[in-house]
């Protein structure tokens, strides 16, 4: 037995109070019962083998979904202690798993750093599963035990001898608990990737049984392996990445950072592990630091003027893309779901950290600071650019609550939970839109040609831009500074283009303009894209219509009454036409909204009750932000290879 198994036992595991909560109110514990709250069963067993790998005694983690609809976590750590809890009278192993708050990170000296949900993980996993059953590798034994919505139906077994240390849980979701039990591929590959960034030459892999589809990851170079990932597709302003890894106390602070020719920021911020989405002290030292010291630089080598005012904050971080990483025996987060760390001292521990090592390394790399002092100095006199446009644009009233956009047909309803605006493209189908439409409850925004491409243009020009202008007046939330969410004037906004290449780009470029500077709006789930009919087929009389969406559903429809001709003994007609065999008199394409009149274009694409409606959502930012990259950025290889990769997943182009 190892030194460390031997600290490693029930002594450490400490309970705090009993299960039956959970099943109760899940969404206490796991955040909902939706796709979010089945995945993050997954999230605590995998967040379980990384506290173990950040302890020093786990080198892999692997997560298998079978073929049956179970979920297989395995970790080669320590394995789950087995003997008798002092307390419970129970195995380790069944206190672990069925009492809430049992658990080695409570101070009892199994972890000095964890991630998980204080030990609440493997008991909240197992009260929510219809079955689970845990095997331990510890000390030659293979230790056994089986559970059913949280009760054992075995004690804890040896059955059997074993070379290897760590735990092995499978667990099958509660189907009457959750939603769906249908665990996704990418969600959990998209995890394990991020996981291996966060914790170095640590291997992370997923097996699907179900597809026969399999990834891992091994990052030797950690977060500094993650900022370049985060850059793919952007021009760096330097090829090299910034990092320090420095331990201030018992606090871990790891930082990798590194500037892009974008005007965008990204930083995410990580304790022990977990994302904190809304930040925290981590990262309000972070920030202070950064704009201190490109300050101090910029004045001491005369890169800003004695006249000039001091870079702000959001000049400094223009461009960049930031990961922080501190690591710290007793976290305090902000809710449930870790959203913010709160711990005080760790603003100072990071604002040192990377103070003293982004000045040593600026005096060492002169080249790449003027680079640095250069973007942020462009970056403030943009933002003063824009202050002047928005200033002079609010001393016209332009962005005033009194009047709106000329082009604008607004609703009638002041009521912004039964209103919806549709932004239209051009104003051939602007005008059939805005004569077809419910007055009542909407809206109808026509903008005129390509809308600015945001992608590629700081807030100053876009001010400049009357299409910008007049969207960001319609919605009435503002934009950057004073953008405020209360103010949303439609509780739907919908973009309506036409069905062809021209039609997605305008797309394209109104969701990065929404995904960039109106973000809130998105998730707050108000950005829906209309989906206007591909096909009329016209029945004899020419008195009625069906219209079809897509190709495969006239593939169906077509087959279908072909087939339904047959069997009625009705005549098929024998042309080459297939939609005359089955008994329509004409088949329409439509590549343009302008082609339908007003009551055509309600009645297919504007009326609640037929229309097809596809909400945007942002599921991983990530990677709708390296999407957003590819395919406005300034950068073309990235683009191409993404066209000529996904090419072959289009159907049917219009050109």
């Amino acid at each position: 037995m190892s030194k460390d198994q031997k600290k490693y036992d029930s002594g450490q595991i400490q309970v705090l109070e009993g299960l039956e909560p959970v099943r109760k109110r899940p969404g206490m514990y796991i955040g909902g019962t939706g796709v979010e709250g089945l995945h993050h069963l997954v999230w605590e067993l995998v967040d379980n083998g990384i506290d173990e790998a950040l302890a020093g005694h786990a080198t892999s983690v692997q997560v298998t979904l079978l073929e049956d609809g179970g979920v297989a976590v395995w970790d080669n750590g320590r394995g789950i202690p087995t003997d008798i809890h002092p307390k419970t009278g129970k195995s380790t192993v069944e206190t672990v798993l069925t009492v809430l708050h049992a658990g080695g990170k409570f101070g009892g000296g199994g972890y000095k750093v964890s991630g998980g949900l204080h030990g609440v993980g493997s008991s909240v996993v197992n009260a929510l599963s219809t079955k689970l059953i845990v095997e331990v590798h510890r000390n030659g034994k293979l230790h056994k035990q089986e559970y059913q919505r949280g009760v054992p139906v075995s004690d804890l077994k040896v059955v059997g001898k074993t070379t290897k240390n760590g735990t092995l849980i499978t667990f099958y979701p509660d189907d009457t608990i959750f939603e769906t039990v249908e665990i996704n591929y990418e969600t959990v590959l998209n995890r394990l990737r991020h996981a291996a960034y966060l914790t170095k030459a640590v291997h992370t892999s997923i097996e699907d049984r179900r597809t026969d589809k399999s990834y891992g990851f091994y990052f030797e170079g950690g977060i500094m392996s993650y900022v370049k990932h985060l850059n793919e597709g952007k021009e760096p302003v330097d090829d090299d990445v910034f990092y320090v890894d420095k331990t201030v106390k018992d606090v871990q602070v790891e930082i990798a950072m590194q500037y892009a020719e974008v005007y965008n920021e990204t930083i995410k911020a990580f304790a022990n592990n977990v994302f904190n989405p809304d930040g925290g002290t981590h990262l309000t030292g972070f920030r202070a630091a950064l704009t201190r010291v490109i300050n101090d630089y910029a004045r001491k080598n005369g890169l800003l003027k004695e006249k000039e005012e001091n870079l702000s904050g959001e000049d400094t971080r223009e461009g960049l893309t930031a990961v922080i990483l501190v690591k710290l025996p007793d976290p305090q987060f902000e809710g449930q779901t870790k959203n913010k760390l709160g711990n005080p001292e760790i603003r100072g521990y990071v604002e040192q950290v990377l103070a003293e090592n982004l000045n040593y390394y600026l005096e060492e790399h002169p080249a790449v600071a003027k680079k640095v002092v250069g973007k942020a100095l462009l970056a403030a006199r943009a933002r003063k650019a824009a202050r002047a446009a928005r200033e002079n644009i609010l001393r016209k009233g332009v962005l005033d609550g009194a009047s709106m956009p000329g082009k604008l047909s607004d609703c009638s309803n002041k009521d912004p939970m039964s209103s919806e605006i549709y932004i239209v493209e051009g104003d051939s189908a602007g005008g059939s839109a805005k004569s077809g439409r419910d007055s009542k409850s909407q809206a109808i925004l026509p903008l005129r040609g390509k809308v600015l491409n945001v992608e590629r243009a700081r807030l100053d020009k876009m001010l400049g831009n009357n299409e910008i202008l007049s969207l960001i007046k319609a919605l009435g939330v503002g934009i950057e500074d004073s953008f405020n969410i209360t103010g949303l004037r439609y509780d739907r906004i919908i973009i309506m283009t036409d069905a062809d290449v021209d039609g997605s780009h305008i797309s394209t470029l109104l969701m990065t303009f929404f995904f960039r500077y109106m973000r809130e709006v998105v998730d707050g789930g108000h950005v829906y894209l209309a989906k206007p009919p591909l096909f009329e087929l016209v029945k004899p009389g020419r008195k009625s219509s069906i219209y079809i969406y897509d190709e495969d559903e006239l593939t169906r429809i077509v087959d279908e009454t072909i087939a339904k001709r047959k069997k009625e003994g009705l005549k098929v007609d024998s042309s080459d036409e297939r939609y005359k065999q089955a008994g329509f008199v004409e088949q329409k394409r439509y590549k343009g909204l302008g082609e339908m009149d007003a009551e055509q274009l309600y009645d297919t694409t504007m009326d609640p009750e037929k229309r097809v409606l596809i909400q945007v959502k942002v599921e991983d930012a990530e990677k709708a932000d390296a999407i957003f990259n590819k395919l406005m950025g300034s950068e073309v290889e990235p683009r191409k290879n993404f066209i000529q990769t996904n090419a072959k997943f289009v159907k049917d182009l219009d050109i």
